[in-house]
């Protein structure tokens, strides 16, 4: 098993996202002792955004790129290689001001190729990054219900888009309503990690 194991929070080892995220790859390793882990910490090493340059460089062809053209596709490519690479998807994404942060935007940026990990045929889009399991660890203040939440469903088509259908959210959810509510979601995200990797 190949886990890829993406982390986009800012808050360090603060970070609610990032526990529970470690919590779903410990227990992907106790069950898969053989794993190979791919860690990607964007709150601290973000990915280059996507920039004029950038797409001037993703849209010279190869041949004609200049040397920082092409070391700037190869930083994408690197990206688009190891999430191929991945049997399983683990990815911290807490909610910034009712959105996924855009170091995590930056990832989906940076994957997001035509011909690649999606492509355009007579039905229509495909995903080709397909047969991957993905757990999301989606931290938010507040509480939103399936009507109001604006990041699941961002996260959803993202994914979806590019082939990756098999999705399983864990909720830690009023993170910002003081330490009682800090403590019932982190119980709450504990038991949803332990149902869903059961």
């Amino acid at each position: 098993m190949n886990i890829l194991h993406i982390t986009s929070s800012v808050r360090g080892a603060d970070s609610e996202s990032t526990r529970v995220t470690n919590q779903i790859v410990d227990k992907l390793l106790a069950a898969n002792p053989g794993a190979k882990v791919v860690r990607r910490d964007f709150g601290a090493n973000p990915h280059p955004l996507l920039d004029g340059p950038a797409v001037g460089a993703l849209f010279t062809p190869a041949e004609q790129r200049t040397a920082e053209q092409a070391a700037r596709v190869a930083l994408d490519d690197a990206m688009i290689a190891e999430v191929q690479a991945a049997d399983v998807v683990v990815i911290g994404a807490p909610m910034y001001n009712f959105a996924i942060p855009a170091q995590l935007k930056g990832w989906f940026d940076a994957i997001y190729r035509a011909g690649t990990t999606f492509r355009y045929g007579e039905a229509g889009p495909e995903g080709l990054l397909k047969g991957k399991k993905v757990y999301v660890a989606a931290a938010r203040g507040g509480f939103y219900d399936e009507a109001n939440d604006p990041l699941v469903p961002q996260l959803r088509q993202l994914l979806g888009f590019i082939g990756m259908t098999d999705q399983t959210y864990i909720y830690s959810s009023g993170m910002g309503m003081g330490p009682e509510a800090v403590a019932k979601a982190q119980a709450s995200a504990n038991d949803a990690v332990e149902k869903a990797l059961a």
